[in-house]
Formats: C-alpha cells, structure tokens, sequence
C-alpha cells in the first residue's frame, strides 16, 4: 500500500484529516467516490426568479469592499458584469483572502442566491475563471474541516497521475473482455472527472462490478476453506449438566430459541468448525443462546470469549451473565480497555494458565499480548460492527476456535444467503413471552405539546426516556434538530424537576461510558443522543424513545433505536418526530417485526442502512450498493466461484493476489 505522503501536497496536517475520513492510503484515496455530482449550467438572470439559486460568470467591475464585522467575521462587497452584460452587486461572508484577487476586469465565476429586488447576488462562492462553455459536471465529496470537497478532488487527481499505473485491476481479462469493461485506470478518472453522464454510467458499472467480484471472491473461498475444515474441536460433555442450566433459567426458552439452540450445539459437538451467524431481533433472547453455548464449551474443557463494541455493553454482559451463571463453577472475567495495567496483567495471565474460562470484553481481548491457554469458542455481538481483521485476531488466539457471530440487524434471507454465503445462518423470529408490542407514534413539529405532555406522563410514573437527533453541529446544507439544541429546549421544559444527560460521538469513550453508567443508575432520566445508543445498554426502566427528524433515518435504524425501550414488561411507546417522509415512516407505527422493516428498508433504502454505513464490518461498499446493484452481485457470485477454480495462469496469479489479501484467510 502507497502511504498518503507520497502524494503531492499531502503533509501531516492533511495525512491526520484524511485519517479522519479513514483515508489512511493511495488505494483509500482514489477509492473515495463522489458521494453526489453537481450539474454546472450558467444562469439568465432576466430570467431568474427572487431567491433563485444562480450561477453566473463575468468580469469584476468595481474594486471590493470589505467590511468587518463582529469577531472574525466580514463580509465583501463587490460589482459584477456579467457574460449577458448585465451589472450585478456580489455580497459573500469571510471570504477576506480574495480581496487580492478579485481585480478590475478579473474573470470570475459566481455561485449564490439571487436577491432580485436589490439585484444582488448572496454568494455561497467566487471562483476565479470563467464557466466552461456547455454543461460541466462536478464531482462532490464527503469532507472534514479543514478538508473541503474541492481539495479532495485536486488530491484524488494528483495521485491518478502519479500512480495510477500501479493501482490494481481486481477483474480478471476474460471478464473484462466479456463485459466489454473499460480499463481500471480509465474507469477512476472518469469517476472523479465525468465529462457526460453516459460515460460516468459505463465507469459506476465497472467500479461497482470489481467491488462485489472481489467481495464474493472472498465469501466463495471462505466457503470452500470451511467445508474442508474436519479438524474442529471433539467435544464431550454430560447432557444432563447443560440441561441443569437451561432448566434454571428464569424464563422458558421459546420454540425458536430452542431451535437455533439444537442447531449450534450441533455444530459445537461435530468434526466441523463452526462459522454460524445468529439473527435475531432486538430483544429476542440471543445473549442467552449464547450463553448456554459457552456453557457447553465450559462443560468441554475449553475457554470461550465474547467480544462486544463498547465497554459498557461489556459491563451489562458481564453482570447479566454471572448471574445466570452463579449456580455453577465457571470462572468468568471482565476484560475491557479501561481497566489498569496491573488489573489487566492477572487477567491475562489466568488467560494463559487457563484459570479463566470464560472472558467478556471489548476489542481488549484480541491485544497482542493476551493469550489463552485453549480458546474453544469465540462470539462477537453485533459482529457486522467489527472488522474482519478484528474477528480474525480473535479466532487466530485459539487453535481452531468454533466462530458465532451474533446481529440484532434483521437481513432479508434471500440477501443474507448470498452476502453471508460462507456461514450457516440461524434465526430467532419470536420474541420471548411476556414482551409488551412497543406503540409506535408519528407526530409532526406542530405537535410537539403533545409530545412533551406524554414525556411528563412517563417521568411522572418514575420512568426514563431517550430523545434522539441526527446531527451535532449545526451544517450549511441541513436544516435539522441538533442535540445541542435539543439539551436547551429539554431543560427549559423538565430541567427544574430532572436530570439531563448528552452523548454523542464526538465524546470520549471515558466519558460516553460515565454518562451512560449514570443513565443506567438513574440520576440522569432523559438522555439525549445520536445513534450511538443504537447498539447500547439494557436500560429495563427506559419506557420512551423520541426521536427527531425520524426521515432522516432508515427503517432499520429506528427499529434498531426502538429496541432500546420495551426491555421489560412495562409499557413502552416510541415518538417519531417528522414534517415529511410520513408514508414511509408509518411503516414503523404498523409493525414491531424487524425482519418486516428490514424488507421494507431495503426495497426503500438498498443495504447501506442495513449493514451499518461508515461502520467497519463487511458490508461497507464504497460504490456498490446490495439492493440496486443485486443482479451484479449475483453475477459475481457465479463469476467469482468460476474464477476460483479456474487453471489459467494469469487467474492463478490474481487469484494469489486476491486470496493474499483477504485477512480472514
């Protein structure tokens, strides 16, 4: 891999803002797509419209202006001619460093909103040069601050001409020659330079077709590597010992807990190793699965892990399951990145001698310098959260660890058969008897008494709530409800008479885990946050989730948050608050079964929702998308089990490339 400062312009400020974008190499870089294109036609402005957004080109007619204002700011005044010979005044705020270049008689390029009472332009930018003639089609790119799209580009474009000759073509030439596919390198610099929309189309199908190639390359040859796998575990235990446990419960197991229960002791008791993904929705019982797995692993003579996203679901996990445990001699620990060096030091050396059986924790357990004695069982909770070379780590501590990978993220079957192909996938659809159906209720702004009187009516009966925003800054382009603002609207209506707590994603884990701890105690009773309770703590006094701008989420992340209440037998009820989007939404207010939103979700949505965009698990796709872009999934399916068996030589030594990288492998 080319690290970013060998790209030209690129020093250690702009390599630590890339990182932030999770751009760490060249191959990241020019692999960051648009996320949107821009059409650039010039506008009339005899023909425009009050407020209209405009683009105008012309030369400067009158020096600037500039005028200070309170703090930093300023604004610039300056007079326009334009291509039409039309005189226009130009207003635009802390652009102070291009007083020097806008000149008399200077060529410039305006974008902006056109008040046409003062015939004048707000501009939102000045671009020197003049507006190519036709249509120019722009690309535009997620950024940072302190990174703009228009930066982005001009580093996406300097690193096509330095290295585009060493970049990787991932399709082998028979399917290239099949397709009729351009070449890689023609493919990026159309995709970031697009000089019509029919060429950009062609690039968009090659780019996308090389990415699920790829991605069903890896999930045909885990496959293959998995049914030869006989060497697995030989396990013995006493049936009665595990059926002791199982009757202590205090609960019964439902009909499809005992199900997928039978199907992993299975795998757990056979030659083969096993790689089985659990689905099952929120709140279905899958810990306690589980569990019962570990058991049976303990009862084996094997130590088992559990590694889960963050320290405090960690922390839930551990307490839950020491208490369905208490009744029998498994040693458990908690193993978590928080802890100090001493209390980590003795965990990992019972690790090593085998004292502990069973460990739970974070991302702590796959450190370089935790070892076990012999790891039989590993299972990682939300696994579509963890990155592959994580859950690898994980299974490469032990000989030849069975491998459960649980999700409360309902996939569609027929998709989860092919984008999980290499595992056995087992399903809990019920929910466990004595869950109330959370009522669900789409209110409008207008409405937000409402809202605010049946909040005092949960509070009053001594219950907790979680009010969920999207954003938390204020943008430019996005006019929705921050949680800064949210904290102040909250405060001025319950602040005398309850505590208020803030977690977003831009606080520390330290201090994200000390208010969410303070939450589950409850000395804070509303808890505002962005999604990052979405896969969060089992908070049973929790009875309302209230979520703002509820169009602004999937289907699937707000059943996702919606499972963050009703973890009792209390009565719950989930506020969805939205202007627009309301046929879509009032799916929500219809079902509680997941795996009917998720269906509903992904005809809407395509995958990215689903899977967990900007995550790191498996099913981040930077161009492709599973929905819209299925029949081309299916082909490289088909396409990529070809090529795997495949005795070409030119396939023979991709293949070896490819297989090279797969760090499942």
């Amino acid at each position: 891999m080319i690290s970013l400062d060998k790209v030209k312009g690129i020093g250690p400020r702009t390599n630590m803002l890339f990182g932030k974008l999770g751009i760490e190499n060249v191959d990241d870089l020019v692999s960051h797509y648009p996320f949107r294109y821009e059409k650039i036609v010039r506008s009339n402005l005899n023909e425009a419209e009050e407020l209209d957004k405009v683009i105008i080109d012309g030369k400067v007619d009158s020096a600037p202006i500039l005028i200070r204002l309170k703090g930093n700011l300023n604004k610039m005044n300056v007079r326009v001619v334009t291509s039409e010979g039309k005189v226009v005044g130009v207003s635009i705020f802390n652009r102070a460093f291009l007083k020097s270049s806008l000149t008399v008689g200077a060529n410039v390029t305006v974008f902006g909103k056109y008040e046409k009472s003062k015939n004048i332009i707000l501009a939102s930018e000045i671009r020197m040069g003049l507006l190519p003639k036709g249509v120019k089609i722009e690309s535009v790119y997620h950024g940072t601050s302190g990174l703009s799209s228009k930066n982005i580009g001009s580093f996406i474009n300097t690193a096509l001409m330095q290295y585009s000759s060493v970049i990787t073509d991932y399709i082998p030439k028979s399917y290239i020659e099949k397709y009729n596919f351009l070449n890689k390198k023609t493919a990026l610099n159309i995709v970031h330079n697009p000089s019509t929309m029919e060429k950009l189309k062609e690039a968009v199908i090659r780019l996308k077709y090389e990415e699920l190639f790829l991605f069903m390359t890896k999930i045909n040859y885990l496959k293959i590597k998995n049914q030869n796998m006989q060497n697995g575990i030989d396990r013995n235990y006493k049936e009665e010992d595990l059926n002791k446990l199982i009757k202590s419960l205090p609960f019964k197991l439902t009909q499809d807990q005992n199900k997928v229960l039978n199907e992993i002791l299975e795998d757990l008791k056979s030659k083969k190793r096993m790689n089985r993904l659990l689905q099952g929705d929120v709140g279905s019982g899958k810990t306690v699965i589980s569990v019962i797995a570990l058991y049976a692993n303990y009862l084996s003579g094997y130590q088992g892990a559990l590694m889960v996203p963050t320290e405090i679901l960690a922390h839930q996990h551990f307490e839950n399951i020491k208490e369905l445990l208490k009744d029998t001699n498994i040693k458990m620990e908690l193993l978590i990145g928080s802890l100090s060096k001493k209390e980590k030091d003795e965990i990992h050396e019972k690790l090593k001698s085998g004292e502990i059986n069973l460990v739970i924790g974070t991302h702590a357990l796959i450190q370089d310098d935790v070892e076990y004695k012999n790891l039989g069982l590993v299972i990682t909770d939300e696994q579509h959260r963890f990155g592959v070379m994580q859950r690898t780590v994980l299974k490469e501590k032990g000989i030849m660890p069975d491998v459960l990978y649980m999700s409360a993220t309902p996939i569609p079957r027929t998709y989860a058969l092919t984008i999980y192909g290499d595992m056995d996938i087992s399903v809990i659809e019920t929910l466990p008897n004595g869950r109330k159906p959370i009522e669900t209720y789409l209110k409008s702004n207008k409405e937000i008494k409402d809202v605010l009187h049946m909040m005092h009516e949960e509070l009053k009966a001594s219950h907790q709530i979680y009010v969920i925003a999207p954003l938390i800054e204020e943008s430019e382009n996005l006019d929705l409800t921050t949680v800064n603002e949210l904290k102040d609207k909250m405060e001025s209506v319950f602040g005398n008479s309850y505590n208020i707590g803030v977690v977003h994603g831009k606080l520390s884990g330290k201090d994200k885990d000390k208010i969410m701890n303070e939450f589950v105690k409850n000395n804070i009773q509303i808890l505002i946050s962005t999604t990052v309770i979405e896969v969060g703590v089992d908070v049973p006094n929790t009875t309302m989730i209230v979520i703002f701008d509820a169009n602004r989420f999937g289907l699937s992340t707000l059943h996702q948050l919606r499972g963050r209440v009703g973890r009792s037998d209390l009565k719950s009820k989930c506020i969805l608050i939205s202007d627009s989007d309301t046929k879509r939404l009032k799916v929500m207010t219809k079902t509680n079964d997941g795996f009917e939103i998720s269906e509903e979700d992904f005809k809407l949505r395509g995958h990215g929702d689903l899977f967990g965009t900007k995550q790191s698990g498996d099913m981040t796709f930077k161009i492709a998308n599973v929905k819209e872009d299925y029949k081309i999934l299916l082909q490289t399916k088909k396409d990529s089990m070809q090529f795997l068996e495949s005795t070409d030589k030119d396939d023979i030594k991709l293949r070896y490339e490819i297989i090279h990288n797969i760090t499942d492998a």
